[in-house]
């Protein structure tokens, strides 16, 4: 139990006092002093809790600890009797340069060690890069270059920047050992090490029985990564549950160098919005980007299923589980309806990634477009003129104009299942809306005024197209 004179427990009793109204959480002072006190826990100073309590703090956000809580407890204990700062790892192999909301899990349980006191070391994986993490994977990954590598990086530092300090942090590129390390030295390490240690892993034993590759590389990076550990004798190291038996790996590796094996840290793995069970990602697109914009970093969290609100409010904002607990008794009691639950989640991690006033204004257009559905008083929607994009189709203007849509093919599937739409609006509420076809959506802007010339050329009107969720003004 968190005592309630410290600087979190004050605040945790704050948050529950407001919880405790029954607030309408969708808008109002109620809401916006929840996210300004979870603000001000994402810079708070996490110093004045017990070893216990930065222990379970940390234990409720991991899906795996090892060995233990308490044994994590232990290890903050003597640091803070020896008066030293732990060790924390997170490794970064910068594969890819667009990062979601999922990637910023562990950053968010890296911040909170940061914010107790210890020092986290960031090793950047040039080496382990050019291999790639194989975990999960049905096939081998083409490599990456140097350059490759040092533009992901970047891309990743500036993305999930919001949720961590990256000024307070350590840097190597563990170049800096595994360049120089000879091939004697890497036998030894692994003349220690059993062959089913790797291969006892099911995404390896999967991709052999269906006859994929599987290169030697792959089958030791697990062993390449657990030298990283032993280089900076970590204490912790933080990753993703996929990573589980890598950091297993290496344990075991420490172990064999004389080293005390770290405390493993694994969160969970993050669900797509779409709700179906996959796990977030790009490829599917289920996922909520850090490089968004705010509105659709909104919106996207506002359109995800109700049953995810627990897990992403555990995994994505800084609120305890006693807060959480009740939230979901309020649910159940029908004291809070999820949309407002939703609403609430949705504004912190709009907040965290772009700030409080970007948040509100991201809610207030997210109101108009979805709840009043009037796209007159929706903020910062894009404008185009008939007049001058004459020539281009629909499609293009939400593509290659606007940038709203990847693909010209995703707003023809849009528009085929009825989601791409013509909407005029008369001052008041009066509005008229029209739903447009695939052959719509390939046809120049042209046509559809010719089209459509007396409902656009009506007086005192604003014309909007929308596509799905996102909004295009016709001037």
């Amino acid at each position: 139990m968190m005592h309630e004179s410290t600087r979190l427990g004050a605040s945790r009793d704050a948050t529950m006092d407001i919880l405790g109204t029954a607030p309408e959480l969708r808008e109002g002072p109620q809401l916006n002093a929840i996210l300004a006190l979870l603000a001000e826990r994402r810079q708070m100073d996490l110093s004045d809790l017990s070893a216990t309590e930065q222990a379970q703090i940390i234990a409720a956000r991991t899906q795996e600890l090892l060995p233990s809580s308490a044994q994590l407890a232990e290890l903050l204990t003597d640091a803070r009797d020896a008066g030293r700062q732990l060790i924390v790892k997170f490794g970064i192999d910068p594969t890819a340069a667009d990062v979601h909301v999922g990637h910023a899990v562990p950053m968010i349980v890296a911040s909170r060690f940061q914010r107790m006191g210890h020092r986290v070391v960031f090793i950047i994986g040039d080496i382990t890069a050019k291999i790639g993490d194989p975990s999960g994977r049905v096939a081998d990954r083409p490599p990456l270059t140097d350059d490759d590598i040092q533009r992901n990086m970047r891309s990743y530092r500036d993305q999930v920047s919001p949720f961590f300090n990256f000024d307070d942090a350590d840097f190597r590129f563990n170049s800096e050992w595994l360049a120089p390390f000879g091939l004697p030295e890497f036998i030894g390490v692994l003349e220690k090490l059993p062959l089913s240690a790797s291969l006892q892993r099911e995404d390896f034993r999967n991709r052999l029985s269906a006859g994929s590759g599987l290169t030697m590389a792959e089958l030791v990076y697990s062993v390449v990564m657990a030298l990283d550990s032993v280089e900076i004798s970590a204490d912790i190291e933080i990753g993703g549950l996929d990573q589980l038996l890598s950091m297993q790996m290496c344990r075991r590796v420490m172990e064999n160098h004389g080293q005390k094996p770290e405390v493993v840290v694994a969160t969970g793995l993050i669900e797509g919005t779409d709700g179906t069970g996959a796990k977030m990602s790009k490829s599917k697109g289920n996922y909520v980007g850090l490089a968004f914009d705010p509105k659709d970093v909104f919106g996207k969290l506002m359109s995800a299923a109700d049953r995810l609100l627990p897990a992403y409010l555990e995994s994505l904002t800084e609120l305890l589980d006693p807060e959480i607990a009740l939230v979901q008794e309020m649910m159940r009691d029908r004291r809070i309806h999820p949309m407002g639950v939703k609403t609430l989640l949705a504004s912190d991690v709009t907040a965290a990634i772009h700030g409080l006033e970007v948040a509100e204004s991201s809610r207030i257009g997210f109101k108009a477009q979805f709840s009043e559905r009037r796209y007159s008083n929706t903020p910062d929607v894009p404008g185009v003129s008939g007049s001058e994009k004459a020539d281009a189709t629909i499609a293009q203007l939400f593509v290659k104009v606007t940038r709203l849509i990847p693909s010209l093919n995703q707003v023809r599937r849009t528009a085929k299942a009825g989601g791409l739409r013509l909407v005029v609006e008369w001052p008041g509420n009066d509005k008229e809306t029209v739903t447009l076809g695939v052959e719509d959506a390939d046809a120049p802007i042209a046509k559809l005024v010719a089209t459509h010339a007396e409902l656009l050329g009506a007086a005192n009107t604003r014309s909007f197209l929308k596509c799905g969720r996102s909004l295009i003004e016709l001037r």
